[in-house]
């Protein structure tokens, strides 16, 4: 089986929160200029208050609203493929998957809390919504968002992007998005995500009839994607797999996908240097995101350390650990 596909009338109803099965709560958000734990009032002139709700529920589940499941159903459920030409050419006897979001419209997961915002925001009578786009991938799916529930959108574009992704904009201003490069006061600038973030929420509180929207880190962004993981698991059931993954793996700080594998290219350089100053945004260090190694096997090594992901990788998928790798798999099976 190359694709396992659900029916629409198998598009999960409620969104998982991840908070109450939480060992303990997580240390709460701290404002910049107090430095005190942020309450519900802090968080109101910047979101609705449906997204404060929800980033502070102890609610395991929460039911996705009927207008935003109905958008959901112009690109959900997505595909589950098996590569099993993958697997031939590393002659593993794993079984690999990958679930592929970029059939939104947008072309990535990010409509999943995106039309989710918008219809939020919506809801209370906000008219616009402003938010920072690195690449463009955020930007362009709030832009199609806010098109839905006709809002207006205003991006601000790390200006290095904005120079370099024109058809990426045009995109954006394709479903009605103003982009502008950020950072606004500073032409010369090749732009930061720090610094377009500083633009947005800047015009967001400096105004009343905006609000502002983030793509990820927040606990409501990452329980508006779980939709994602929910079709896996019955994708996986379908597909004849006892259980999910051994092992997911995610990017060390300073690390993240090459401009040349996002379109689909296989460059001959495994690993190039970036130097782009907003690179590292999505990172998942583990101390700055405790988790980011999820596995049904106990990690029984002494002292497992980050140059032991790749032998444990190559030993899971059977393929011979070269010579000049450092590190060990962090499970005694395999080592």
């Amino acid at each position: 089986m190359k694709k396992v596909m659900l029916d629409e009338s198998e598009i999960p109803s409620h969104w998982y929160n991840i908070l109450p099965d939480l060992p303990e709560p997580p240390a709460p958000y701290r404002h910049p200029g107090t430095m005190e734990p942020l309450g519900p009032a802090d968080l109101a002139p910047i979101f609705p208050q449906a997204i404060i709700a929800q980033e502070v529920s102890t609610e395991r589940w929460i039911e996705i609203p009927d207008q935003v499941a109905e958008i959901y159903r112009i690109w959900r459920p997505t595909p589950l493929y098996r590569a099993d030409r993958l697997e031939k050419v590393l002659d593993t006897p794993a079984h690999i998957y990958y679930k592929f979001e970029g059939v939104s419209p947008a072309g990535s997961h990010k409509p999943n809390t995106a039309v989710a915002q918008a219809y939020y925001n919506a809801q209370e009578g906000v008219k616009r919504l402003t938010t920072e786009t690195g690449a463009g991938q955020w930007g362009t799916a709030l832009a199609f968002a806010c098109r839905q529930f006709d809002l207006e959108c205003k991006i601000y574009m790390v200006r290095a992007s904005y120079d370099q992704k024109p058809y990426r904009r045009i995109l954006m201003e394709t479903w009605g998005g103003e982009v502008v490069p950020s950072p606004v006061d500073q032409p010369d600038h090749p732009g930061s995500l720090g610094l377009a973030i500083s633009d947005a929420v800047r015009d967001a509180a400096t105004r009343d009839d905006s609000h502002y929207s983030l793509g990820s880190v927040l606990n409501h962004v990452l329980l508006h994607q779980t939709v994602i993981g929910q079709e896996a698991v019955e994708q996986f059931a379908m597909a004849g797999e006892d259980s999910g993954p051994d092992l997911i793996v995610g990017y060390n700080r300073g690390y993240r996908a090459g401009w040349q594998t996002i379109l689909g290219n296989f460059p001959a350089d495994v690993f190039e240097n970036n130097a782009n100053p907003w690179s590292g945004d999505h990172c998942m260090d583990f101390t700055l995101v405790p988790g980011v190694i999820l596995s049904n096997h106990t990690i029984d090594a002494a002292n497992p350390a980050l140059t032991d992901i790749a032998p444990t990788i190559f030993a899971q998928f059977g393929i011979p650990q070269p010579g000049s790798m450092m590190g060990h798999s962090v499970f005694s099976s395999t080592r």
